[in-house]
C-alpha cells in the first residue's frame, strides 16, 4: 500500500514538471487580432508566449475607440533586440490592433441635452424633443474605464428661434477634455402623426396601407395622431406623400354619386312610401341632397341614409301628389 502511494505521487510530480516545461518552453506565436486598453502596445499583447519581455513596451497604441495594422516584420523587427527568437508568425503578414473605448454617441449626446431641456422653456416629455445639430457630429470615444453618466454643464435655449448652445462633460474622463463638447442646433417638440404614404385624389378612401407614422413638429397644429380615425374616411383634396394629416384633411365618403338611381322612401305612422329617383347631387352618408323624383319630374330634398337610399324631408301631402294616383272606380251600391 505504502509503495502505491510513492508511485501514485511520483507520477503527479512528474505530470506537473513536465506541464511547467511545456509551458516554459512553448514558442512565442504572433496574434492575429489584439485589443489593448492603454496608449502603449507591449510585447505580450501582440505574441503569446511571450515569457520574461511580456510587459516591455515596444509600439504606440492607436486613438482611442480606432485600430491600426502592425506589418509582421516590424514586429518580429522590435522583439528580437529583446531575445525573443523563434517567434510563430502563423503565416500573418500584419497584425491589427485596436484601442477600447468608451462610446459617448451622437444620440446619447442628443438624448442628454433634449434630457436637459425637458419640463423647461415650454417643452415636455425628453422624448418628443427633437434635437438637430448644425454640424454633422461624431462618435466621440473616452477611456473605457470612464464611468458616469454624461452631463449638460451649460445650456442656453431661445424660444424664438427654437436654438439652444450647450456643453457636455464626462467627470471621469480626461480624454473628453482634450475634445470639443460644446454643440449647437434646434430644439422643437414634436408628436407621433398620421402621415400619407401615397397620392390620393378627393374622394378616394383612406386603407390602413395607405398611412404610416411619422414625427412632425407640434407647432405644427393639431395632426391627426391615431390611425384609426382615418381609416375608412375619404380625402377631402388631392394629398401628396408624407403630407401629415388634419381633420380637414378629412371627409365621409361619398356613398351617392351625381345622377346615380336612387330609392326614395318616406315613412310617416302607418305609412311608408317608396319611389324611383335620381340623385342631383353627390353626398355621404347623413348629407342631405336634391333627388329628382323621375314619375313626377319634381325635384325634393333627402337624407341620405345608407347606399342608393335617400330619406325625404318633406310633408306627407307633397310625396302623396308626387305618387301616382290610383284609377277611379265606381261607387258600390
Amino acid at each position: 500500500m505504502i509503495r502505491l502511494v510513492i508511485c501514485a505521487c511520483a507520477l503527479v510530480l512528474a505530470v506537473a514538471f513536465a506541464g511547467t516545461a511545456a509551458a516554459q518552453n512553448a514558442m512565442p506565436a504572433l496574434r492575429a487580432n489584439v485589443t489593448v486598453t492603454g496608449d502603449i502596445v507591449r510585447i505580450g499583447d501582440l505574441i503569446e508566449n511571450a515569457g520574461p519581455v511580456a510587459d516591455v513596451p515596444i509600439f504606440r497604441a492607436p486613438d482611442l475607440g480606432t485600430r491600426g495594422v502592425v506589418a509582421t516584420d516590424r514586429v518580429v523587427e522590435a522583439t528580437e533586440s529583446h531575445q525573443l527568437i523563434g517567434i510563430d508568425t502563423r503565416g500573418l503578414s500584419e497584425v491589427i490592433v485596436t484601442r477600447a473605448s468608451r462610446a459617448i454617441t451622437p444620440q446619447e449626446i442628443s438624448a442628454r441635452i433634449a434630457q436637459a431641456l425637458e419640463g423647461q422653456y415650454g417643452f415636455g416629455a425628453a422624448r418628443n424633443i427633437l434635437i438637430t445639430f448644425d454640424r454633422g457630429v461624431h462618435t466621440l470615444n473616452v477611456e473605457p474605464s470612464a464611468s458616469g453618466e454624461l452631463q449638460v454643464l451649460t445650456l442656453a435655449y431661445d424660444t424664438r428661434t427654437a436654438r439652444f448652445d450647450a456643453t457636455i462633460d464626462l467627470p471621469s474622463s480626461a480624454a473628453l477634455r482634450q475634445q470639443s463638447t460644446r454643440f449647437f442646433g434646434t430644439a422643437i417638440e414634436t408628436i407621433e402623426a398620421v402621415t400619407v404614404e401615397r397620392p390620393l385624389e378627393r374622394g378616394e378612401v383612406f386603407k390602413a396601407s395607405d398611412l404610416a407614422m411619422q414625427r412632425r413638429p407640434k407647432a405644427e397644429g393639431a395632426a391627426i395622431t391615431a390611425p384609426n380615425a382615418v381609416v375608412g374616411m375619404a380625402a377631402r383634396h388631392p394629398l401628396r406623400p408624407g403630407q401629415t394629416l388634419h381633420e380637414a384633411d378629412l371627409m365621409k365618403p361619398m356613398i351617392v354619386q351625381r345622377n346615380d338611381t336612387v330609392t326614395i322612401v318616406y315613412e310617416a305612422p302607418g305609412l311608408t312610401l317608396t319611389l324611383r329617383g335620381q340623385a342631383q347631387d353627390a353626398g355621404a352618408l347623413g348629407d342631405t341632397i336634391s333627388i329628382l323624383n323621375v314619375q313626377s319630374k319634381r325635384v325634393v330634398q333627402g337624407v341620405i341614409t345608407g347606399p342608393g337610399r335617400v330619406q325625404i324631408v318633406g310633408t306627407t301631402t307633397r310625396v302623396v301628389e308626387n305618387t301616382p294616383q290610383p284609377s277611379p272606380q265606381s261607387d258600390s251600391p
